[in-house]
């Protein structure tokens, strides 16, 4: 899943916080209730509303109507374009490593050059 750059924004940007990656851990067992994600935290209820609130602006989460309740529910694909982007930059990373591996590889077999390449530099001022 390709996500634009706002969207991976609003999805880092909910993940940088540990309350509602608590609360990420908690929905991943199954939907709950605002007051059930609010049970471990020691804040107030406005800030268990607001870290909500930026968990659904980020699409990680969304809330139905059940009667009188309104649960709470992971929502998998934002995550998904997360991993996608970071396997991304993983594999960009270890092609850039596979490279400098080959370089350095070449460099110790080049004949002549003794250590001229690790040897630091004279300066002659």
């Amino acid at each position: 899943m390709n996500m634009d750059s706002e969207q991976l924004d609003a999805v880092y940007g909910a993940l940088s916080d540990a309350t509602r990656r608590a609360m990420l851990a908690r929905l991943a067992k199954g939907e709950a209730s605002v007051n059930e994600l609010a049970a471990p935290f020691d804040i107030s209820q406005p800030a268990i509303s607001r870290h909500i609130k930026v968990l659904e602006q980020a699409g990680l989460v969304t809330r139905s109507r059940a009667a009188q309740k309104r649960p709470v529910k992971i929502s998998l694909a934002p995550l998904e374009g997360a991993v996608d982007h970071l396997e991304g930059l993983r594999q960009a990373y270890a092609a850039s490593f596979a490279r400098l591996d080959a370089l350095l590889e070449h460099l110790k077999s080049v004949p002549g050059d003794s250590g001229a390449a690790t040897s630091p530099r004279k300066d002659n001022t």
